[in-house]
């Protein structure tokens, strides 16, 4: 006894055989549609990887090599041989641990600081979006992200000099100030995914809103809150324009504002220069590195509710 598919009205078995052979062609024409490359865009990424990566090829192939090297030789020949004294020399120059030192407490007190006021800012909005003045005061702070730094430049000058904040303790509170809108953007767009009954039971049980803060909504923050830190970190880390204009002690420098005041004593000596560039920027990439796939999560975990 064998089994055969029913024919539809009108046709026949090699007419069937024929309507699947060509249902398989155009699906196969259409898979193939489908994974085509889309040039254009594969185009302008490869342009915009190559724009990233050809500086950062030169910084490295400049940097070990020696000064007649980097002044007679191309720049993107690879260093023979290979030498060091550039970093010697730009660590005796600027002051490299001293700086780095200084660098770092800015973007310490400028990441723990952004964390902590965004989550608890984030926080009362969130829980209270219904009320008038905590939306307002969203809307308020949305609109201090169009307000850039250069902008505000005398005013903050002024300030901080008046109340004795123009060091690093004052350049890394204006970081924390000017990371605080974008910031707060984001931990409220995480915490709307967040179900309010999780607090609800919790303060059945007795816990106060603190309790409730800490205990069980800021450990959920985790991702979003290592994707607030690592833009505050690189954003206070690669400032210049804040700490040049802040401090008003040239030994209280952070590293790019160090670089440009030592800039005239590299003169010709371009393996100086891209030494110091190179150790000044390698700690900004190895934390993005390290750390960009959290980056990523956070966004993507904020974005969707």
């Amino acid at each position: 006894m064998s089994l055969q598919a029913p024919l539809r009205p009108g046709t026949t078995a090699t007419g069937s055989i024929r309507s699947v052979d060509a249902d398989r062609t155009a699906g196969g024409r259409g898979a193939g549609r489908r994974e085509r490359a889309n040039w254009p865009v594969t185009i302008v990424l490869v342009l915009c990887a190559l724009s990233v990566l050809v500086p950062l090829y030169v910084t490295l192939t400049m940097a070990f090599k020696t000064t007649g090297q980097a002044v007679d030789g191309n720049a993107f020949s690879l260093p023979a041989p290979f030498s060091v004294d550039g970093f010697a020399q730009a660590w005796e120059l600027t002051d490299f641990p001293r700086a780095f030192g200084i660098s770092v407490l800015v973007a310490a007190i400028t990441v723990a600081g952004t964390i902590l006021l965004a989550s608890f800012t984030a926080y009362a909005i969130a829980r209270n979006w219904d009320r008038r003045l905590f939306r307002w005061s969203f809307f308020y702070l949305l609109a201090a992200m169009f307000l850039p730094f250069p902008v505000l430049a005398l005013s903050q000058v002024k300030l901080t000099g008046l109340v004795g904040l123009d060091n690093p303790i004052g350049v890394a509170i204006l970081h924390v100030m000017f990371q605080l809108s974008f910031s707060v953007l984001l931990f409220t767009a995480f915490l709307r995914s967040i179900p309010a009954e999780l607090e609800e039971s919790a303060r059945i049980d007795g816990a106060s809103t603190g309790q409730v803060f800490w205990r069980l909504v800021f450990p959920l923050l985790a991702p979003m809150s290592a994707t607030v830190g690592i833009f505050a970190f690189l954003a206070s880390w690669n400032d210049f324009v804040m700490p040049s204009l802040i401090t008003s002690d040239p030994a209280l420098q952070t590293l790019p504002v160090l670089q440009q005041m030592f800039q005239t004593q590299f003169s010709n000596n371009y393996n100086v220069s891209f030494a110091s560039y190179l150790m000044a920027m390698a700690p900004a990439i190895i934390v993005y590195l390290i750390t960009q796939r959290w980056v990523m999560a956070g966004v993507t975990q904020g974005a969707i509710k």
